[in-house]
């Protein structure tokens, strides 16, 4: 990243694979964080549709349906740029996260409108693991059964998070401690 430059670092993997958690690290880092599912989530409140993971994801696939699989991420670059404006004001390393890439047409928007300064980290935990998780994390999207959560992973397949991944820049498996993530996460971000 050459000076004068701000970087757009993505994250990506399975749901609940620790994409909001690395976020956080960002968050405690003074990182600005651009949110995927805020837009979803902003939308049910537009349209006074409760929470669920129902709602959720009736929503995503209409507006993919409408505009595009790559629609909320055409939704979140000018809420990036408007941040990159002043970030690039600020000193030398300047970083934004955005938390929660779901397809590979995201990645190729994110791509094609940053350039070398996007850069994509999947992050990669069991399936089991990231169950466990959800039941625990307290989201009114998360109130699934085994079978809702595969059921979750599989509606994200379709969206191609599955392809996105494989895309890649860097890949940190979060098998272990919640400490050892984010200090993983935190030499990522100081890079």
């Amino acid at each position: 990243m050459a000076d004068g430059e701000t970087q757009v670092l993505a994250f990506v993997g399975a749901p609940a694979a620790g994409k909001t958690e690395a976020a956080s690290v960002a968050v405690e880092m003074g990182i600005p964080v651009i949110t995927m599912g805020d837009v979803i989530r902003a939308e049910l409140r537009r349209r006074g549709l409760p929470l669920s993971d129902e709602n959720a994801g009736r929503i995503a696939n209409d507006l993919r349906a409408r505009e595009g699989m790559d629609a909320i991420a055409k939704r979140c670059i000018p809420i990036i740029k408007s941040i990159k404006d002043v970030e690039e004001k600020k000193a030398k390393k300047r970083v934004i996260v955005v938390d929660g890439i779901r397809g590979i047409a995201e990645v190729e928007t994110f791509k094609k409108e940053f350039g070398t300064d996007f850069v994509l980290v999947r992050i990669d935990a069991p399936l089991i693991l990231r169950y466990e998780r959800i039941k625990t994390r307290g989201r009114g999207d998360d109130l699934l059964s085994i079978e809702g959560f595969e059921k979750r992973e599989e509606r994200e397949v379709r969206w191609g998070t599955g392809e996105a991944m494989k895309k890649a820049d860097k890949v940190v498996k979060n098998e272990g401690s919640l400490e050892e993530f984010k200090e993983e996460i935190k030499r990522i971000l100081d890079h």
